[in-house]
């Protein structure tokens, strides 16, 4: 007697679920390349953070010998100081003959009128050195007789976070771009920043579970 061949107990695997099965696995990949990529992009932004937000020491003029008397319009401080981005945290640093001149921080009418005889503050030291607490203007002469008159004064102009946009990417203010009294000082800047970093520690931390 004759016996009908055994039937398999599998079912072949058809091609709806062999295509199915692609599609998961591709959207697999795509999603692990992506994460790959957010992660990549938010350490790239926090490091560039960190990099503008640290704290540095300006030297001004850029040279140890610019504290004098410019030779000409084009030779003041105040050029230099529009080139430059100056922020929360940051200091100036002077070199000067301490025998022969001075720095003084003063008020913007006594910077116009180069008032010497009332300053908020008096640096005689040849290495001097001034940190920049506060947004706003500062405004320095120089002590020595005759020497603002012929030009040897600065303003220098911290940005505030609203003129920082993204990043701190946005141009600095110039000088000639102040008009009022600088403001109060502000803890904006150390908020938004340990904000952001809380955020991006939150976000690393899905990324990577």
């Amino acid at each position: 007697m004759l016996y009908p061949p055994p039937q398999s107990s599998l079912k072949p695997f058809s091609t709806k679920t062999s295509f199915l099965s692609f599609k998961i696995f591709n959207s697999s990949l795509k999603m692990a390349s992506f994460s790959r990529a957010v992660c990549s992009s938010s350490l790239v932004l926090f490091f560039l953070f960190l990099s503008f937000s640290e704290a540095r020491d300006h030297l001004v003029g850029g040279k140890s010998d610019s504290w004098k008397v410019p030779s000409s319009e084009s030779d003041s401080l105040n050029h230099w100081a529009e080139k430059s981005r100056f922020q929360i945290g940051d200091s100036l640093v002077w070199k000067f003959d301490a025998s022969k001149d001075s720095v003084l921080q003063v008020t913007k009418r006594d910077y116009v009128t180069c008032n010497t005889s009332s300053p908020i503050e008096t640096y005689t030291d040849g290495n001097a050195k001034v940190k920049l607490e506060r947004s706003g203007p500062y405004y320095f002469i120089s002590g020595a007789e005759g020497h603002c008159e012929k030009g040897q004064k600065v303003i220098i102009v911290v940005m505030s976070e609203k003129h920082r946009h993204f990043m701190g990417v946005s141009p600095a203010p110039s000088p000639a771009e102040v008009e009022g009294p600088a403001v109060a000082p502000t803890s904006s800047a150390v908020n938004l920043k340990g904000s952001f970093l809380v955020a991006l520690g939150a976000l690393l931390g899905f990324l990577m579970m």
